[in-house]
């Protein structure tokens, strides 16, 4: 008779994320949306990003984001400790949860704060006004904070295909939450990229480029949200 294996500890998702991400992004998916992020940090997000500005990206997970935006500082929090293995030499990493940035910067010190797919990972809608709330604290008076992310309402089919997907959010949500952590909209788009990198669109950088000079577009293959709010007083 084979005796069964004894049952080892449950493994958490956070423990196990950086397992979850090595899977669901393998190098040669790496190297094509570095060089996506390049041209996004470049045609898009530095319209919101004066080159002069000290930005944060929180969940900053391969710096795609951080490493490519011009700025005159650039600091990257996140849980997982490999995202300091993909920092570039002038960023600052700490690991530290979104919800403790005060633990680790200063109050009021940041121009920008930009967060990409990572608010649907909260555990709860609590969770994300505590993540919100603490942007609100590190942000200059009047600083702008980017998010991107899965619009529920345009993927709803494939969203819950990624294990680490908690929270359903629109664009509406996200407004919402926004006012009440203490800030004032700029920006509300509700379809801009496509859900993923593997989606119908194939993304070529030129391709890229030839898709964000032509928003027409982004109702037809857009499933992701882009919001832009100033810090307001609370």
């Amino acid at each position: 008779m084979i005796k069964a294996a004894e049952s080892s500890e449950p493994q958490s998702l956070g423990s196990a994320v950086d397992r979850l991400y090595r899977h669901r992004f393998p190098p040669e998916l790496l190297a094509q949306r570095a060089a996506v992020w390049k041209v996004l940090c470049e045609f898009w997000f530095s319209r919101y990003i004066p080159s002069n500005s000290r930005v944060l990206e929180v969940a900053a997970g391969y710096c795609e984001f951080i490493n490519n935006i011009q700025a005159s500082e650039k600091v990257a929090v996140d849980l997982n400790p490999e995202t300091a293995t993909h920092a570039a030499p002038e960023v600052t990493f700490h690991q530290i949860a979104a919800e403790r940035l005060v633990d680790a910067v200063l109050p009021e010190y940041f121009d920008v704060v930009f967060m990409s797919n990572f608010l649907e990972h909260c555990h709860s809608r609590d969770q994300m006004l505590e993540i919100l709330r603490a942007v609100w604290q590190v942000l200059k008076p009047d600083g702008r904070l980017l998010i991107l992310g899965p619009n529920f309402r345009y993927c709803y089919k494939e969203y819950f295909d990624f294990f680490d997907h908690r929270l359903p959010l629109t664009e509406k949500a996200v407004a919402e939450a926004l006012h009440i952590a203490g800030f004032t909209l700029e920006v509300l788009q509700p379809q801009t990229l496509p859900f993923t990198f593997r989606s119908r669109l194939p993304s070529w950088t030129w391709l890229v480029r030839v898709y964000l000079r032509i928003p027409f577009l982004w109702r037809f293959f857009g499933a992701q949200f882009f919001v832009v709010a100033r810090k307001g007083s609370i």
